[in-house]
């Protein structure tokens, strides 16, 4: 009797306790389907679903919309995940966008469409324009103008050597000042096997109008700093038109103490109308920079070779022209004030520059 009840009890325990679990259960599936229900909206989970499906359907199909407009006739596919693979012949569009933009490094092909010739110099571009139109329509045609050829070219050697013979002194600073003559940059990463340009004057300036850099010809290490100008009217505007000012003179004094430190042997050129001569530069002490090297490099223990390549204009030039070795370039100049100055002095007029000269 004991034992029947004892039984009952037990049964009537495990039943509550599988009541209550399963009651616990159903208010955690309510409490999880009440908390999607209110992110997705008052009007039930599915519904709201289906409207986020059409969404973001609707958004792929305007994105692929607007790029078919961007990339003409071609279409991009839409993938399963929702993202657009690249279209067809996109990375050959590429390579050639790629090598179109490297043309414009390339050396240019009709050098006079480039070139700035002279009043003087008329005659001889002319001539070297009617050879290579004959050069050109002879291969066109496929017609042998080897002879005539030639003899073009002979009597163009002819009058070019003619020309620049007789030159007058203004011509021949016309040509000093030839915007296509060659610059420092230029010369200097044609004649050395390796080439690294050094910057500031330690002192929170670094002047472009003046360069320096160390480079080396045939294993030999040199300290390289000349004057640069510029090829056309940003680039001058840049270099200052190859005026240096007394942060330019001073970094270069830097860079010759350190060649003389390490037994560098000391190469400048010389191509400057002169020092910049603007108030902010006599304000910076633009006499004590130029005088301060020309004291400098008269003590400077390795060797020193200056170049003239264009226009030597006054302290600007000898401020980096005190050397062991001065060599000038052909039509090149080398002067204590320019023509314009002197006219500006003797006669109070630019114009008379060319009696000056």
């Amino acid at each position: 009797m004991v034992g029947g009840r004892l039984e009952a009890a037990v049964q009537g325990r495990r039943a509550g306790a599988g009541a209550r679990a399963v009651q616990g259960q159903r208010a955690r599936v309510s409490s999880c389907s009440s908390r999607c229900c209110s992110s997705v909206g008052p009007r039930g989970g599915l519904l709201s679903l289906q409207q986020r499906g059409r969404r973001g359907a609707a958004a792929v199909a305007l994105r692929a919309k607007d790029s078919e407009k961007d990339g003409g006739d071609e279409s991009h596919t839409v993938e399963m995940a929702g993202s657009v693979s690249a279209p067809p012949g996109a990375g050959k569009r590429g390579a050639e966008w790629f090598n179109s933009f490297l043309k414009r490094f390339k050396p240019v092909q009709d050098k006079s469409d480039n070139v700035t010739a002279l009043q003087f110099e008329k005659p001889l571009f002319e001539l070297d324009k009617r050879i290579i139109e004959v050069k050109k329509v002879a291969e066109e045609n496929g017609v042998d103008v080897s002879s005539q050829v030639a003899e073009l070219e002979a009597r163009a050697s002819q009058l070019r050597h003619e020309t620049y013979s007789r030159l007058t002194a203004m011509q021949r600073l016309q040509v000093a000042r030839h915007p296509n003559r060659p610059t420092f940059l230029d010369i200097v990463l044609n004649i050395t096997d390796k080439w690294v340009e050094l910057h500031g004057d330690r002192a929170g300036y670094d002047d472009p109008s003046l360069v320096c850099g160390v480079g080396s010809i045939d294993g030999t290490t040199f300290m390289f700093i000349g004057q640069q100008k510029g090829r056309n009217t940003k680039e001058n505007i840049h270099r200052n038109f190859g005026m240096p000012t007394p942060n330019g003179y001073r970094k270069a004094l830097r860079f010759m103490r350190h060649a003389d430190k390490f037994g560098i042997p000391i190469v400048t050129f010389v191509d400057t109308p002169g020092a910049y001569a603007g108030k902010k530069a006599e304000e910076l002490g633009q006499g004590e920079a130029i005088a301060l090297n020309l004291r400098e490099m008269f003590g400077l223990r390795v060797p020193i070779l200056s170049v003239v390549i264009g226009e030597g204009g006054s302290g600007g030039a000898l401020a980096i022209g005190c050397a062991n070795k001065m060599l000038i370039m052909e039509h090149a100049v080398y002067y204590v004030a320019s023509p314009e100055a002197c006219a500006a002095i003797l006669w109070k007029s630019r114009e008379k520059a060319g009696e000056a000269t």
